[in-house]
């Protein structure tokens, strides 16, 4: 966590640690296992400890240039080839490239909802997210003919129905919609009648 962040107290201090709470060292683990599957693939002798502690996990990836790596493996040349060179330093250089990963990700067809902001990832904030965008980009690369991880992604099941079928649809009532058949309000009282005297 960056050194010049004041500690959170009160509602923050509660919020942060529930959030660290759901941090899984053991898929942390699986995905470092992954990212190191995706080198070897693209030919790139770099690796990662798969050791799955947040402490572990942040101090690598902080910097973006293994999850850069790991993006030019899936969709070759996304990356331009010059970021690609050295680890970067200046903090705003390294969330620059995670930036850039992110951007990646979701035109490689990860939705907004599952990715992390670079905040979670640079300042430890929230890797928790991480992880998760790291399965679901590992699901997704499974899709595309890349080692992957996790559950399987369920495929499209479209169906088509000639307008004949959707016309006799029409004519039915769902159950959900009751009956009236010999309904009557006879004989119901609710609550008790109003008194007026003269």
């Amino acid at each position: 966590m960056s050194s010049y962040r004041a500690a959170k107290s009160g509602i923050a201090a509660d919020t942060q640690a529930k959030i660290r709470s759901k941090y899984d060292p053991e898929l942390a683990s699986q995905c470092m296992h992954w990212i190191n599957e995706i080198l070897k693939e693209g030919g790139d002798s770099m690796r990662v400890n798969t050791d799955g502690s947040d402490e572990s996990v942040s101090s690598q990836l902080r910097d973006g240039l293994i999850l850069c790596k790991v993006m030019n493996v899936l969709t070759p040349g996304s990356i331009p080839a010059g970021k690609l060179t050295k680890a970067q330093t200046l903090p705003f250089k390294q969330m620059e490239l995670i930036g850039l990963f992110v951007t990646k990700i979701k035109e490689y067809g990860i939705p907004d909802y599952d990715c992390f902001q670079t905040v979670d990832l640079h300042e430890a904030q929230n890797m928790h997210q991480v992880i998760l965008t790291l399965q679901t980009l590992g699901r997704k690369a499974g899709t595309h003919g890349h080692y992957g991880f996790g559950p399987k992604e369920s495929e499209a099941n479209v169906r088509h129905f000639t307008d004949e079928q959707l016309k006799s649809g029409q004519n039915v009532i769902g159950l959900q919609m009751g009956s009236n058949k010999g309904a009557s309000q006879a004989g119901m009282t609710f609550g008790k009648a109003r008194m007026i005297n003269d």
